[in-house]
């Protein structure tokens, strides 16, 4: 394994490791706390002449990094900040949008992720189990197809749609989808069971300081484009971890951290309930975060459903908005589709619905009066150009290499079934 340039240290209790790529938590007995990358460098120099998030590899915690790497396109809004009287709104797009120089094939940022969770785990053995609501799969079916590294993908049946891809899978690469009404909190659990059979291993979510630090890689880069951090932070969440990926990347450039404004569908927010339960005196606990089924499934935006986010977990959701003086608000459909075709005809391309409900957000605040209307702003537009993507390119349909029905999950027969996959 090569020599790592970082320390991994528990939020809890301070304990450091060397990191393995393949360590989630901490080894020591106490609260669900996050581990964070401390690099050896700690001023960081992006990388003259490289592109994509590996221009500041010196803070991703890999050792190996891939050609073509995804990127974020930081660019000074004029047209929405005209609209909304905002002097200095800056936006982060990931997507396609290829007169910016966004090439994402996926449309959204989950491909920073895969790229930096790969690159810590390079030449490990194992096949990587992946859980989904839709766009980290596809961004991990695509990453590790042009890598070749064995993954197992769960995702429930109705977010096939969003793996449609340019490229076939490369045969490495299995999908399996979860029907009979599951949701993304279903594709974790069964992806929990399938990271237990031998040979497999569970890539972790935001427990992974891969998926955390390639997200962070957004605030570097705003930070390289506008020359400092800036005071408020606009973001659509379902669990929570750019955010927090976020708030890391301010802590490490050793800056004030912005304010963050995380925005939920209200047709299923448990992240805004829990922070307005602590606002009230009335704080729930994890355990209540986990809410109906029901809600979930109905919900237009499947990928900002996960019932079971990181919000009472040390360093997680609750902690960066205490510390960030930040909040989180519930935004409802309409609201969002307005904004969709707000950013639409101010900024001139398309972007994903859970997009829209930060642009909701920042649009309420703007309006209410809550931004100054110099302060530096920064709208992380997480997903775009899906629909241009699909008029410049032919796409080919996912189709699951086993389908099951969620309560089938839960049997012997349905592991044996995805162990005899690799």
């Amino acid at each position: 394994m090569s020599a790592r340039h970082y320390l991994l240290r528990c939020t809890a209790c301070a304990r450091s490791y060397t990191d393995d790529g393949h360590r989630l938590t901490c080894s020591e007995p106490h609260e669900p706390a996050y581990l964070r990358t401390e690099y050896v460098t700690k001023s960081l120099l992006p990388r003259e002449g490289e592109a994509g998030l590996f221009r500041y590899r010196d803070w991703l915690p890999v050792t190996e990094a891939t050609a073509n790497a995804p990127g974020t396109v930081i660019y000074r809004s004029r047209g929405l900040a005209a609209r909304l009287g905002l002097s200095e709104l800056w936006i982060a797009f990931h997507g396609y949008w290829p007169e910016r120089g966004a090439f994402a094939e996926t449309a959204t940022f989950k491909e920073l992720e895969a790229a930096t969770v790969l690159g810590r785990r390079a030449d490990r053995p194992g096949t990587l189990v992946v859980s989904s609501a839709g766009n980290t799969a596809a961004a991990f079916a695509t990453a590790c197809s042009a890598s070749q590294v064995p993954c197992v993908l769960v995702v429930p049946e109705g977010a096939l749609g969003r793996l449609a891809s340019r490229q076939p899978r490369h045969p490495c690469v299995r999908l399996v989808s979860l029907g009979g009404g599951a949701d993304y909190t279903d594709a974790i659990a069964f992806a929990a069971r399938i990271a237990t059979l031998s040979g497999f291993e569970a890539e972790g979510g935001g427990w992974n300081v891969g998926r955390r630090d390639g997200l962070a890689t957004v605030m570097l880069a705003a930070h390289e484009a506008i020359g400092r951090t800036p005071d408020h932070y606009f973001q659509a969440v379902g669990s929570g971890v750019g955010a927090i990926a976020a708030h890391e990347a301010a802590l490490r450039l050793g800056e004030e951290p912005p304010r963050l404004v995380l925005c939920q569908n209200d047709s299923y927010a448990p992240l805004h309930r829990a922070w307005s339960s602590s606002l009230s005196g009335d704080e729930i606990g994890l355990a209540d975060l986990d809410g109906d089924r029901a809600g979930a499934h109905a919900s237009t935006t499947p990928e900002l459903t996960n019932r079971q986010p990181p919000y009472t977990v040390r360093g997680g959701v609750r902690d960066v908005l205490k510390e960030s003086g930040g909040t989180l608000v519930a935004m409802n459909d309409a609201a969002a589709a307005t904004a969709m075709e707000l950013f639409s005809e101010c900024e001139g391309i398309d972007i994903e619905r859970p997009a829209a409900f930060a642009v909701a957000a920042l649009r309420q605040e703007a309006e209410g009066g809550l931004i100054a209307r110099d302060a530096v702003v920064l709208l992380n537009i997480t997903g775009g150009g899906r629909e241009r993507f699909r008029r410049d390119h032919t796409l080919i349909p996912a189709v699951a290499d086993v389908r099951m029905h969620r309560e089938q999950a839960l049997s012997a027969d349905a592991l044996d079934l995805v162990g005899r996959l690799t």
